[in-house]
């Protein structure tokens, strides 16, 4: 059937939480001494690829961690959990670390998320964006242009189900007016947005890489399933 609809996930897909050394300039470990290359790479690779549980956790966090995406107050407390335990000595770092998570001036588009949306957008068809977040990533759409091409944005945190509940996927189709045989889900989790596939859509996995290796994969995607 012909594809009406490209549904695009937001982290490893279209942006990128890229890692910053600059972060971690004034970060000390608890005995007030610099964290080392070592301790820097692993504390950012915490923070920018957060997708497996890195950390042990009490029921207490382990209740957070499984909800972080559906109530930005669980999500703030895990995280600052998980970089308390990850060698972050004060609450004060840690928060303003987790500020940087939160914030979407600090993501990054991938170099073909502009022409991959434009060119969707400029077929005709419906454009959504559905992630499992718990903060607004309109403005990293807004800051970058790239909001002129997205119909619909289906938030975990807003509307209370995350990826792969099918609930969450039909949300952002009855949106559109879009079947599900009809449209084309993009995502980096084959688990999480794979499940489209439950309902009828297609699927496209790309690899969640820095912006700086991974050049083309939405343009890619797009082509091998004939949106392009």
């Amino acid at each position: 059937m012909t594809i009406r609809a490209v549904l695009f996930d937001f982290s490893g897909t279209l942006f990128r939480l890229e890692h910053d050394r600059s972060w971690l300039r004034d970060l000390t470990d608890h005995s007030g001494d610099p964290l080392d290359v070592e301790a820097q790479a692993e504390l950012l690779r915490r923070m920018t690829a957060p997708v497996t549980l890195t950390v042990q956790l009490d029921d207490e966090h382990r209740h957070a961690w499984e909800n972080r995406d559906l109530d930005p107050a669980l999500h703030r407390k895990i995280y600052l959990e998980v970089l308390r335990q990850s060698g972050v000595p004060t609450v004060e770092q840690a928060k303003a670390l987790y500020s940087r998570l939160v914030d979407p001036a600090e993501w990054t588009p991938y170099p073909d998320a502009e022409t991959a949306l434009k060119s969707v957008a400029d077929q005709g068809l419906s454009v959504g964006v559905l992630s499992n977040i718990a903060f607004d990533i309109r403005p990293a759409f807004a800051e970058h242009g790239l909001d002129a091409y997205v119909d619909e944005f289906v938030l975990s945190y807003e509307v209370g189900a995350i990826k792969p509940d099918p609930t969450v996927f039909a949300m952002l189709l009855d949106r559109l007016g879009v079947a599900p045989e009809q449209a084309l889900m993009i995502g980096d989790s084959a688990t999480a947005d794979g499940g489209a596939r439950a309902l009828g859509c297609s699927f496209a996995l790309v690899d969640p890489l820095p912006t700086t290796e991974r050049t083309d994969g939405l343009l890619t995607a797009l082509r091998e399933h004939s949106v392009l």
